[in-house]
């Protein structure tokens, strides 16, 4: 059992509006965060404690990805509990909640069983608004929130108007979210680029913006038909959605990717992971835009959405290969490092706007309290925004092959997390941790 560790001089964020610069932490050999604040150097040194030098990290809660994907929990070469339970760990996620999209598609009460990681790691279940994920027909809604589905999920695109209305109507959901992407499948004509100058100029395939806008008018409306239901918009990738929310006298809850706050088609290498997405990528503009709405609360929560890929499917060509971009692992722990020095250190955000939108946002949209540090808890992080280290998928505690930014230098780290045993902490050298 490891020694209990005594931070000198961590800033402390604790909850929504509480945060203390330079202030002593004193973690127990278990990991559980036992005292901050006064008295903690008498209580530390009492024990024979040295001081770990923390001055410029910061400690705060775990963060929640409000939906990823994992297709066979059980037995899939690319992703499994264990392996993405290590990976949310080492990423500092303390909740993930996971999209029915599976084999066989988790839509029934039987199918959302067995789905439980160990404390204090939190593993939530959407549950189908469609049966076997087809559009066709309702799935049985009241059976799968009574069986512990945190809400109703569709496919990436929109399902068909009269199903989601029918749905909606009967409201066996009740006050649970209904998460929908405002996508036409068929408007996209193939492309995986949003349509802009830098894609043309790249020459890859279109995606018109009426892939996106055209269903968003018609959930924006159906939203203010429905204003009992908790409509919420997945993963909003351009500017014009955006400003139509801002049109929208109430608009509904919605989310992002990470990827589509760090990613567009100006900034990303023709040969980089990471153009094959749903939604599309777009451009420079788009990104802007989302970020701005993000740190508005326009768009309340940021996901990871976390699809990943086997060997072999990372082998076919890019137009060929299913879409996703696998973030977690050390890549899980990719995003809060990315994002910090894309929206702290690039754009000003305090901290805590940060964790608004990787946190307490999407914990509030799951229906959870927000995530706070209390004594007795290992649901916290410690991170270290100065640490960089190369990324190298080899060392990813995650198994999925599409993997982005390998070989690029990574600035920040989770050093320690009360989610890990001690033994994993990289409290000293640099580089992510391998587990």
């Amino acid at each position: 059992m490891a020694a209990p560790l005594w931070l000198h001089r961590v800033d402390l964020l604790v909850a929504p509006g509480e945060h203390h610069h330079q202030i002593d932490v004193l973690l127990d050999q278990r990991g559980q965060l036992e005292a901050w604040g006064a008295g903690v150097a008498g209580r530390a040194s009492a024990l024979g404690l040295q001081p770990t030098a923390a001055e410029g990290w910061l400690l705060a809660p775990t963060l929640v990805d409000p939906h990823s994907v994992l297709e066979q929990p059980w037995s899939a070469t690319e992703e499994n509990l264990h392996s993405l339970a290590a990976a949310a760990a080492a990423g500092g996620y303390g909740t993930v909640a996971l999209l029915p999209w599976a084999s066989p598609w988790r839509d029934r009460p039987e199918r959302l069983q067995g789905l439980h990681w160990p404390q204090p790691l939190r593993l939530r279940a959407w549950g189908s608004f469609s049966r076997d994920g087809a559009d066709q027909d309702l799935a049985p809604h009241r059976d799968q929130i009574e069986a512990g589905a945190l809400g109703l999920a569709c496919g990436d695109a929109l399902p068909p108007l009269a199903l989601l209305e029918r749905g909606l109507l009967l409201a066996e959901m009740a006050e649970r979210p209904v998460l929908v992407a405002p996508r036409h499948a068929a408007l996209t004509a193939a492309g995986f680029v949003r349509e802009g100058v830098e894609a043309l100029r790249a020459g890859w395939p279109l995606d018109p913006l009426a892939s996106e806008t055209l269903p968003l008018q018609t959930l924006l409306a159906l939203a203010a038909a429905q204003a009992t239901r908790r409509l919420v918009l997945m993963n909003l990738s351009t500017a014009a959605a955006v400003r139509a929310l801002e049109a929208h006298p109430s608009p509904p809850a919605a989310t992002v990717s990470w990827w589509h706050l760090l990613a567009d088609a100006a900034n990303l290498a023709p040969t980089a992971q990471g153009w094959r997405v749903v939604p599309s990528l777009g451009g420079p503009a788009d990104r802007q835009a989302l970020i701005g709405a993000v740190r508005a609360g326009l768009i309340r929560a940021v996901s990871v959405h976390h699809l990943p890929l086997d060997p072999e499917e990372q082998w076919l060509p890019l137009d060929q290969r299913r879409a996703g971009v696998a973030g977690h692992g050390a890549p899980h722990g990719l995003v809060l490092p990315c994002l910090w020095q894309e929206l702290v250190v690039g754009q000003g955000w305090h901290p805590a706007e940060l964790w608004q939108a990787l946190c307490w946002g999407p914990a509030a949209l799951l229906g959870e309290q927000p995530e706070r540090l209390e004594v007795g808890s290992r649901r916290w992080l410690l991170f270290d925004p100065a640490a960089a280290a190369a990324w190298d998928p080899a060392t990813s505690l995650s198994r999925a092959a599409n993997q982005p930014l390998q070989g690029q230098l990574i600035r920040g780290q989770v050093r320690a997390c009360g989610l890990m045993e001690p033994q994993h902490w990289c409290l000293e050298a640099a580089g992510f941790p391998s587990g």
